[in-house]
């Protein structure tokens, strides 16, 4: 029994039982063609057990999943579901939701961020990120610092992969005048800039007056993975933890809540040209 599946296992779940609905099967037909109890199919759905190559095959054969690279997709999470990647290098300094979360963006099609009072991680510098850092918990050594403005950094690797992460970030404007130091935000603010001519990062500023504020009660993202089929996943940080909502309810409030963010921001040229505003001030 896996009573503490990662974000990846319950993903792989969740497409098992989609796929046997979509393919009109019963769980007791699916145990049928597994020559296995009913418990065992509910528990792969569950994520509580891992599933073998041998029986998601029988699977994905049962369930008329024919496209190949759905299939590769679906082995994909059976056989790397508890890998960390290259974040595995750095446990040391990684809880596990963090680690998690990495995995979840590293797989990721597309990021549709807000963040109400930092520049979003993916686009930070490492003087920004070391100085966030160091605010946040002073109490930390050089070398912990070290290891998470590193790690931030490697997470940037999305956007050098055959075909990277697509980003759509809306930041207010309240993040653009935190006071971290003014080399270190104007470096910032520069580099915001840069990041934004690459075609597959668009970046929003909410401004200050906008009444939408009220409706915002910290940074969320959601990540929509390559597979239409599979459902988006919403995670909200709250410094302490990270909780996910996965519910297709739950995900479709925070698309909604996106949406709007999204018409009442800046358009992307006004967004830059006030960034550049505030590099002047």
């Amino acid at each position: 029994m896996n009573r503490n599946p990662t974000v990846r296992q319950r993903r792989l779940g969740r497409m098992l039982k989609e796929a046997r609905v979509a393919a009109g099967k019963t769980i007791a037909q699916t145990a049928e063609v597994l020559d296995c109890a009913e418990s065992k199919v509910s528990r792969m759905e569950a994520a509580q057990s891992g599933v073998r190559s041998l029986d998601l095959k029988a699977l994905l054969d049962f369930y008329a999943v024919t496209d190949q690279g759905r299939r590769a997709r679906f082995q994909d999470l059976a056989r790397n579901g508890r890998e960390r990647g290259w974040w595995s290098q750095c446990e040391g300094s990684l809880n596990s939701a963090y680690s998690d979360y990495i995995a979840l963006e590293w797989d990721a099609s597309d990021l549709y961020l807000v963040e109400t009072s930092l520049i979003p991680g993916l686009l930070q510098t490492p003087e920004y990120t070391e100085a966030v850092v160091r605010t946040q918990t002073p109490g930390k050594s050089d070398a912990d610092v070290a290891a998470q403005v590193k790690v931030r950094g490697q997470r940037r690797q999305t956007f050098a992969r055959s075909t990277p992460l697509r980003l759509w970030a809306v930041i207010t404007e309240a993040a653009l005048k935190v006071d971290l130091g003014t080399d270190v935000m104007r470096g910032q603010l520069e580099a915001l800039l840069t990041m934004a001519r690459e075609t597959n990062i668009q970046i929003q500023v909410l401004p200050s007056g906008a009444a939408i504020n009220a409706a915002l009660y910290g940074p969320f993202g959601i990540l929509a993975f390559p597979e239409p089929a599979e459902t988006d996943v919403v995670y909200r940080d709250d410094l302490m933890s990270l909780v996910y909502y996965e519910d297709p309810a739950q995900v479709e409030f925070y698309t909604a809540l996106f949406r709007r963010l999204n018409s009442e921001a800046l358009p992307v040229d006004q967004s830059l040209s006030l960034i550049k505003q505030h590099i002047k001030d």
